[in-house]
């Protein structure tokens, strides 16, 4: 199923995405890789505010090269996400709804995203240049010293995603697994 989607996405929301569908983003979202999030999980076990609401928000896992000219963002694709499994639960505790990356995640991040009603989609690897045409806007907004890695608020208009594990435990990247060698 194809859908269109304003983010921040409430709870509401992400539990009527299933795995399989394509979404169309558009709204705020927030980028953080391995270096932000180890910060802001040290900031957590610190007692310590993050820089950044969880409630509702999307976090994609991505560091841009650098804009070109005229451009809000240089290439925009989605890094490995297993590297941020470690994370990944705290902040969905947190209310953080939706994670973009590429690739599997571990069992305990499957978990925390049923338990707490949230959503992993998947970019395309490989097509940051294309995906960063849908970046409209991008703002430095902490950690600015981690360069590439830093917080950055993006807007976005119709990003395109796919749902890998909706807010039921389905996950796309064993489902399509069962159906290919079913066929």
């Amino acid at each position: 199923m194809e859908r269109h989607v304003k983010v921040p996405i409430d709870k509401n929301t992400a539990k009527e995405l299933r795995a399989g569908d394509y979404v169309y983003l558009t709204g705020t979202i927030y980028t953080a890789r391995d270096a932000a999030h180890k910060r802001m999980y040290e900031a957590l076990e610190k007692g310590e505010e993050l820089p950044l609401e969880m409630k509702d928000n999307v976090i994609y896992y991505m560091g841009p090269s650098p804009a070109r000219e005229g451009r809000p963002i240089g290439s925009a694709g989605p890094t490995t996400a297993s590297r941020m499994d470690k994370y990944a639960p705290a902040l969905l505790d947190l209310g953080l709804t939706g994670m973009i990356g590429k690739g599997k995640r571990a069992e305990t991040v499957k978990e925390a995203i049923i338990r707490n009603g949230a959503v992993y989609f998947a970019a395309v690897g490989g097509a940051g240049a294309l995906l960063a045409g849908s970046i409209k806007a991008s703002e430095v907004i902490a950690y600015d010293d981690l360069g590439t890695e830093a917080i950055r608020k993006l807007e976005v208009e119709n990003f395109p995603v796919i749902v890998v594990i909706d807010s039921t435990g389905q996950n796309l990247y064993e489902t399509a697994i069962q159906e290919y060698c079913r066929l």
